[in-house]
């Protein structure tokens, strides 16, 4: 090999100085030939020359050596820099500071939320994980980096004075030891510590330095991967937050929109498309205006007046003609929408769909307009007997005289008008004894006393809403026009029923029946205008309480004998 090709890029560091020192050597033989023809002090500088080709080629390997320890501190700094997964990192880590220091074993230990110090990887030098079984180190050395955060070095801890009569040196045989601390912004995190059991003199001032460094890139790496993994599990938390939130919202009855400053909505739920019958369409991106058109001339006002007051606007009902849905009902709430610091970050208005509500709320006053509070409170609780029930009631039947001849001589619309006000009459009679309104049959009115709910002076309540009747009658007789005047005639019985529901699956009634409503009715059909007819079981039940004369006997159809009838004239 020639001068002119030392410079070679393809020459390794190592082929360098083995040619400087052959070259060397070959120069110091020449010149000793011929010393005896140079001068005196040639001898000299000659010797001056080899000892610094010999200093030079010491130089070039530090730098060699140097610029291996930066090669591993890069390689080593990019895998740290690779990945946020500490685990991974920790390992490859270890086994590289492993393989360049040559040591036996390696192992990383951190601060537990305890404080105390546990081994986290455990590598060995055929980059196997250490079991733990294997876990023989020297506490002594690792509480000392502890302590004093210094890096703790020996190059046979079986004859360093330090570690004399220390058990687990001698116990675990340990001769080379390299432990460091990691440290992050001053405080302890944990510790890299290095062995081998069986040779001595294998860590030197460089591994030191380089280990040292090694563990400052490993504590930030360390605390990366911990702000990335409380990170990862904070999104976690709050996906799974926002999961339920959308679940919760999603699930909930009650249309939810909400929309900025500009009144755009943000955010709509599936049930506030589906109570404005915009199944499938977004609203989001809309101007409210467009999704309510309804309400526009309230709405700016109403919205105006949420964003300077902050205050909430409950109760608005609204009853739009909806393209899909037609006729609703709706309850609109309208609030701010404020986040921690109080400041206002949008409106939300809720939607209550009423329609449904109010629909049942008119059937039901209907309801309680045609049937006896008692009766609506007994099927609310499911007390009464689909099959009907045998008891003792008190039954009342009172019909308007000469309503056909009546129904002749006026119109319709008159007709129904007069009616509803006689029957009218009679009802509040029956209520107001708390009686139970069975049915409107033309123009009569039959009711029974005694259930659903049991009153011990059924008979004399029956009694008190057919003197009612009467009185209201000649009071309304006096409002009325001659030719508009009628007269209800009364039959009251007292008697063992059936009552429960009568009728098919679609269509009940609950009503009484047998042949004590039957005599009533007979009763009532004998009965003259204004004139109340009872019969003797009813007499003999409030004799004491009412003034009543006997009349002559009734031969009702399909009974075999004529019934007693007592007239009644008043109470005592």
């Amino acid at each position: 090999m020639g001068l002119e090709n030392l410079n070679s890029n393809s020459l390794s560091i190592d082929q360098r100085l083995r040619y400087l020192a052959e070259l060397a050597d070959r120069i110091h033989n020449s010149l000793l030939d011929f010393s005896r023809q140079l001068p005196p002090d040639t001898l000299d500088n000659l010797d001056e020359i080899s000892e610094m080709l010999a200093y030079i080629g010491n130089e070039i390997t530090e730098h060699e050596s140097e610029r291996n320890d930066l090669l591993v501190l890069s390689g080593i700094g990019q895998v740290i820099n690779s990945s946020l997964n500490l685990d991974d990192v920790l390992r490859i880590v270890m086994d590289t500071i492993v393989s360049m220091t040559g040591a036996e074993r390696g192992f990383l230990m951190l601060k537990d939320n305890n404080g105390e110090m546990s081994i986290h990887i455990a590598r060995n030098w055929e980059q196997e994980t250490v079991e733990e079984a294997d876990f023989a180190i020297s506490r002594t050395v690792v509480n000392s980096v502890i302590s004093d955060c210094q890096p703790v070095h020996t190059t046979n801890a079986q004859r360093d004075p330090r570690f004399d009569n220390q058990d687990s040196i001698i116990a675990y045989n340990l001769r080379s030891i390299l432990c460091v601390p990691l440290q992050l912004k001053g405080e302890l995190i944990g510790v890299i510590y290095i062995d081998n059991r069986i040779k001595s003199g294998i860590f030197g001032k460089t591994d030191r330095n380089l280990l040292v460094t090694i563990a400052d890139q490993a504590a930030v790496a360390i605390e990366n991967a911990r702000l990335f993994e409380s990170m990862r599990e904070s999104l976690s938390d709050v996906t799974d937050l926002k999961n339920l939130m959308d679940d919760v919202f999603t699930s909930i009855t009650s249309g939810v929109i909400t929309i900025n400053g500009d009144d755009i909505v943000t955010l709509s739920n599936q049930a506030a498309k589906k109570i404005l019958g915009q199944d499938g369409v977004s609203m989001e991106g809309q101007h409210i205006s467009r999704v309510l058109p309804w309400m526009v001339s309230d709405l700016n006002r109403y919205l105006k007046l949420v964003r300077n007051n902050s205050h909430q606007i409950l109760g608005l009902e609204y009853t739009p003609l909806l393209p899909d849905r037609g006729p609703v009902t709706l309850n609109l709430n309208i609030t701010p929408l404020k986040g921690d610091n109080q400041y206002n970050q949008g409106i939300a208005i809720v939607i209550e769909d009423q329609t449904e509500k109010k629909r049942l709320e008119a059937h039901q006053h209907l309801f309680k307009r045609m049937v006896s509070p008692a009766v609506i409170e007994e099927l609310g609780q499911n007390k009464i007997s689909l099959s009907g029930k045998r008891t003792f009631i008190t039954t009342l039947f009172a019909d308007i005289r000469d309503f056909t001849k009546f129904s002749e001589q006026n119109k319709p619309e008159q007709l129904v008008q007069v009616l509803n006000r006689y029957l009218g009459i009679a009802v509040e009679a029956v209520l107001n004894q708390e009686g139970t309104v069975d049915k409107f049959q033309g123009d009569s009115i039959m009711a029974f006393f005694n259930s659903p709910l049991p009153q011990p002076d059924h008979v004399m309540r029956a009694v008190r809403s057919a003197l009612e009747i009467c009185k209201s009658m000649k009071t309304l007789q006096e409002e009325l026009p001659p030719g508009l005047c009628l007269s209800f005639g009364i039959g009251i019985h007292f008697g063992e029923a059936i009552l429960g529901l009568i009728g098919t699956e679609r269509r009940v009634e609950y009503t009484a029946i047998g042949d004590s409503v039957n005599t009533a009715k007979r009763l009532q059909e004998n009965a003259n205008g204004g004139q109340i007819l009872i019969s003797a079981a009813v007499y003999s039940q409030v004799a004491q309480s009412i003034k009543a004369r006997q009349v002559n006997s009734i031969q009702a159809k399909g009974k075999s004998e004529p019934i007693k009838v007592y007239e009644l004239l008043g109470l005592r």
